[in-house]
């Protein structure tokens, strides 16, 4: 199949990996660019899975929390030029679109695409009269919410351009007014907008992931002579390694990269005297596609 000028540039944004290695990768995926970084990396020519996703498009995150932090969430909303995104419409829109997203409550994942596509839903009507006024195009791909499970923090970054929603397990009511739980609300949150974890636990990891990291690692030392034994030590390392790219709680904290986010977590808990989690997280990054 043809591949296309703007699929190699996407690639190489993507890896990092030559112009032509990339049209190479992406002719033998046929066009299917997941497969395509799959085979650099078995190459040795992107050294790490990064998220696809520069941004692609203005806009927002809108963000609201409940006054007892018991719900939470967070709305990606597109426009075409940052100067629309500053006015105060596009901000009653978003305020406009949080409501309506409340109203809904919790939909299942099956159900979120089609209530936000729907013509004669509130999302698009909204859309069309603020499209109306504003004369521009304007979308809404994707939101987060999170209700009645536990505590819900949230970290706002780069003017809106990066949103964070972190719910909390172990939260008691004596333990939400101490500051240091409210500094190790803003630190976790701060953390994931950083670091873009993938994972709240390594459990949480599919198992398909972790068999084609196998895979990819295998691939790039099978000319290295080694044992089998040997093999599957070096693999295991390699995966330890992969833990802290993608797993919050195993990230080195940026606070202090000498302790992981589990040891941070660790410490705030014996502070506080009760057992505090991350359950749940999300991070919105406007245009940013998965």
């Amino acid at each position: 199949m043809a591949i296309s000028a703007e699929q190699v540039k996407k690639l190489r944004d993507q890896t990092g990996a030559g112009m032509m290695d990339c049209k190479a990768a992406l002719t033998e995926a046929n066009g299917n660019s997941e497969e395509a970084v799959t085979i650099l990396r078995k190459r040795g020519l992107a050294s790490a899975a990064k998220k696809a996703g520069r941004a692609a498009s203005e806009g927002l995150i809108g963000h609201r929390v409940s006054a007892d932090h018991s719900s939470g969430t967070l709305v990606e909303v597109n426009c075409e030029s940052d100067f629309v995104a500053r006015t105060d419409d596009f901000h009653q829109l978003m305020h406009d679109l949080l409501t309506e997203i409340e109203k809904k409550g919790d939909a299942a994942p099956e159900d979120v695409t089609a209530w936000l596509k729907d013509p004669n839903g509130p999302i698009q009507q909204r859309l069309a009269l603020a499209i109306g006024k504003l004369g521009e195009n304007m979308a809404v791909p994707r939101f987060v919410r999170y209700a009645g499970k536990g505590y819900v923090g949230q970290y706002i970054h780069l003017g809106g351009k990066i949103g964070v929603q972190v719910e909390f397990g172990g939260v008691t009511p004596a333990v939400t007014g101490r500051e240091e739980f409210t500094t190790l609300v803003k630190e976790i949150a701060m953390q994931i907008a950083a670091a873009s974890p993938g994972y709240v636990s390594r459990g949480a990891i599919p198992a398909e992931v972790l068999d084609r990291e196998r895979s990819i690692y295998r691939a790039q030392m099978e000319n290295a002579g080694k044992p089998a034994n040997v093999l599957d030590k070096i693999i295991e390392g390699k995966l330890g390694s992969f833990y802290q790219q993608v797993v919050l709680p195993d990230q080195p904290s940026i606070r202090d990269p000498k302790m992981t986010v589990a040891d941070v977590l660790a410490a705030a808990s014996q502070t506080l005297g009760a057992q505090v989690t991350v359950t749940r997280f999300a991070r919105l990054k406007v245009g940013e596609t998965l």
